[in-house]
């Protein structure tokens, strides 16, 4: 079964308390923006780098590496790798948590681009656009699953 949030069950469980609305993306949304701060954080942390050290070794969930797959990140030529690596340390320098794009709906080259772009954002619109950004991947994943 495919997980929703990465290594996140908690938002499912607590989806699952609640009295449903009959629209399972928009329950699930709601928990993540009821969670506290921290758990925000924690939730956006717990999603890989793209095209990062969990890429190598081969410890993506079945669903990361498949959408990483989905938008070439798993044929990168040594340069891309390379920019890829640099932006990612940039980016977690400035904001302590990984780039989260849905990465399904954009390709290699929108992906960098939004990496550089999104490295002049404060972070708290960073934060408000990596959850953004995770309920499009679930939608997605909840798509998959129907």
């Amino acid at each position: 079964m495919t997980a929703l949030f990465e290594h996140s069950p908690w938002v499912e469980e607590r989806a699952d308390a609640r009295p449903s609305s009959g629209d399972r993306h928009a329950d699930l949304m709601a928990v993540l923006y009821a969670a506290s701060p921290d758990e925000q954080l924690a939730l956006i942390r717990a999603h890989p780098e793209l095209a990062g050290k969990a890429a190598i070794d081969r410890t993506l969930t079945e669903a990361s590496t498949a959408e990483q797959a989905s938008a070439g990140l798993d044929r990168l030529t040594p340069e891309e790798y390379a920019e890829f690596h640099r932006l990612n340390a940039a980016y977690r320098a400035a904001f302590d948590f990984p780039f989260i794009i849905c990465v399904r709906l954009t390709d290699k080259a929108g992906i960098l681009a939004a990496m550089d772009r999104r490295l002049a954002n404060d972070r708290e619109t960073e934060v408000a656009t990596a959850l953004e950004q995770i309920g499009e991947i679930v939608r997605l994943r909840l798509e998959d699953m129907t």
